[in-house]
């Protein structure tokens, strides 16, 4: 049986040169150097609201210290995972370079901004263990355009029917064997039902999918996900914000889809303390 990957960097922490940054066991959170499985190039021009997380004394240079995505909420606000900031990321010491890069879909251009994060709130119910309530916000030292914000799905909302055509963004592994891209891509998935995503992970060795701060979205034939590098990364859906990537079992692979962070599991009037 494969084991639950959640899906954080891996693959930039191989790359960097840096003898003190020890790579990550695999298989691990979807967070650093990954590329869509299955997904297309896309300009961040028409999905401003997509992120990368970006550490070069960790990372270091070759993908601009990318490891994680994340989803522009508000001029000075950005949601991600919340295992894209823990110690098996970011190293026990944490990082002091950590900034968002907006505005650019080449890692390796000089386009777009890099703003220094201010800030950051990690979910106190977040659970490294399950997964459950896989989230985080971050505070940027300066603002982003308005027009880079994306609405939130909050409960009850339509974007979260199953059968309902979404795309997950991001940076990540293209191939699940560390192809990893330097331009943003994206992946058509489908929301699917509590049910399905129950069944794909029982509580085995596959994971345990918990619907209360999860949402399942993938390709059951196998072929379009989120993989490693990704984590963090926006779900969205009728252009709300519905998720953020989070684990799986494998990459792309029948009948396992990603699992991801619901959104509306923190929009008030959640009992959640996030501030969203």
């Amino acid at each position: 049986m494969r084991r639950p990957t959640v899906r954080a960097l891996r693959g930039a922490l191989a790359l960097t040169a840096a003898a003190t940054v020890v790579p990550l066991a695999a298989p691990v959170p979807a967070a650093a150097d990954s590329v869509v499985i299955g997904g297309t190039p896309v300009s961040v021009e028409n999905h401003p609201y997509a992120v990368a997380l970006s550490s070069r004394t960790r990372f270091g240079g070759t993908r601009a210290g990318q490891f994680c995505g994340g989803a522009v909420v508000a001029p000075t606000k950005v949601v991600t995972a919340a295992h894209c900031l823990s110690k098996e990321v970011l190293g026990a010491n944490g990082v002091r370079d950590l900034k968002v890069i907006a505005g650019r879909s080449q890692l390796r251009s000089g386009k777009g901004q890099e703003v220094v994060v201010r800030d950051t709130w990690v979910n106190p119910g977040y659970s490294p263990v399950t997964n459950a309530g896989d989230l985080a916000v971050l505070t940027l030292a300066s603002a982003l355009p308005e027009s880079y914000v994306i609405g939130l799905a909050g409960p009850g909302d339509a974007a979260y029917a199953p059968g309902t055509a979404a795309a997950v963004f991001g940076w990540g592994d293209t191939s699940g064997r560390g192809s990893y891209a330097a331009s943003l891509r994206s992946a058509p998935v489908q929301v699917l039902s509590d049910g399905a995503c129950e069944r794909a992970y029982p509580g085995n060795s596959e994971g345990e999918y918990l619907g209360a701060t999860m949402l399942c979205a993938g390709d059951l034939r196998g072929g379009h996900d989120a993989c490693q590098g990704d984590s963090g990364g926006p779900l969205v859906a009728h252009g709300r914000l519905i998720g953020l990537v989070s684990w799986g079992s494998g990459c792309g692979q029948a009948e396992s889809p990603g699992v991801y962070t619901r959104i509306s599991a923190f929009v008030a009037p959640s009992r959640n303390a996030a501030p969203l």
